[in-house]
């Protein structure tokens, strides 16, 4: 997809992590955040936080919303959009789930529901030194690649 293309999927993003907030399940916390992922395909998947009383087991928004998208048979995300209240951006579990299907150029849209402001990111500027095995799996392996 173009650069070009890519800012283009940046409102829809927005709209679809926000609508995702409104579901969030944050009692705990009182911190709502909706995250949207986009696929190579145009494909938009969108995921809120749920929150455990068990702290341990809350699952944040950018990676329900990932692991939607990867449950659907997508294997690479070109763009990411995060709406919190203030803006945050994605914590350090997701950056590194973010930079196993996304390259470091893929943009990240957070958004501030408080004051509209939007700040972009790119994957490696999240997370310049990413976790990433020497060797890949071989095309072969089918199963551990899930249809790459």
């Amino acid at each position: 997809m173009s650069e070009r293309g890519i800012e283009s999927l940046r409102t829809p993003l927005l709209a679809a992590a926000r609508e995702a907030r409104r579901r969030a399940y944050a009692p705990y916390s009182g911190y709502a955040v909706g995250a949207a992922v986009c696929d190579e395909d145009g494909r938009i998947f969108s995921g809120a936080n749920v929150e455990n009383a068990s702290y341990g087991l809350t699952v944040c928004a950018e990676r329900v919303a990932l692991f939607r998208a990867v449950s659907e048979g997508a294997r690479r995300i070109v763009a990411v959009a995060v709406v919190t209240r203030d803006g945050g951006t994605p914590c350090g579990a997701c950056r590194q789930v973010l930079a196993e299907f996304a390259s470091e150029d893929a943009l990240v849209w957070c958004a501030s529901e408080e004051n509209g402001q939007v700040e972009e990111y790119r994957v490696g500027e999240l997370l310049p030194l990413a976790f990433r095995f020497q060797t890949q799996p071989s095309a072969e392996d089918e199963l551990t690649l899930g249809g790459m």
